[in-house]
């Protein structure tokens, strides 16, 4: 194929989230440039094949894979690890203050019920609890045996690593977190945060009003 297309096909499968299959590439090459456009799968194969190449002999530390009948890019196996780490501490900052905080509370608190922890948090902790489950940060761990036999809940071996610990005994003791709670520099960073959580509620509370004045003016 002609060089333009090779761009435009490496371009393409850069540019996809999830693997784009020979008949997509063709079907955006058709319609950006016309149907009369000669290509096919075994084009798109070739090509495949060529830009590869190129990756080898120039060391990348990337090629083009085929998974699940499309094509996707990703990185070398010997550098897994590597970017592994960088999800994960990506995925770090994806947990909002409340859910590290119910976090926090059952790290601490091992193994608790979802009374135990809302009856600390002071706030309903449903989602929060669904949340860490669904990273698979938290576990169930059996039954409480009190009124209810509530399920008790205790942090996992993914915990350990999201976090770089060992074993839950290093986890900081509790005279580490009250010096760390006077740090200024902590102080500050709890003062934005709190801003925020204020202008969010702020913003969650006047679309509400919008949406209720709209369902009142349609009625």
């Amino acid at each position: 194929m002609d060089k333009i297309y090779k761009s435009i096909i490496e371009a393409l499968i850069f540019a996809s989230d999830e693997p784009l299959s020979a008949a997509e590439i063709i079907k955006v090459i058709k319609d950006i440039d016309g149907q009369d456009i000669e290509v096919t799968a075994e084009d798109i194969e070739n090509t495949i094949q060529e830009i590869n190449q190129k990756y080898q002999s120039n060391e990348n530390s990337f090629s083009i894979l085929k998974i699940a009948e499309g094509f996707i890019f990703g990185t070398k196996q010997e550098y897994a690890k590597y970017v592994g780490y960088l999800t994960t501490e990506k995925n770090k900052r994806k947990l909002s203050q409340a859910a590290l905080e119910t976090l926090a509370i059952i790290a601490y608190k091992q193994p608790i019920t979802k009374p135990e922890i809302e009856s600390i948090r002071g706030v309903n902790s449903d989602y929060m609890i669904n949340t860490l489950l669904e990273k698979n940060l938290i576990t169930i761990k059996g039954r409480a045996e009190t009124v209810g036999r509530p399920l008790l809940y205790i942090t996992t071996k993914e915990f350990l690593k999201y976090f770089g610990l060992n074993n839950i005994s290093d986890l900081p003791k509790p005279r580490e977190i009250e010096e760390l709670m006077r740090d200024e520099d902590f102080l500050e960073q709890k003062r934005k945060i709190m801003m925020n959580q204020i202008e969010e509620n702020l913003e969650e509370e006047m679309n509400g009003e919008i949406e209720t004045e709209n369902e009142n003016s349609l009625e």
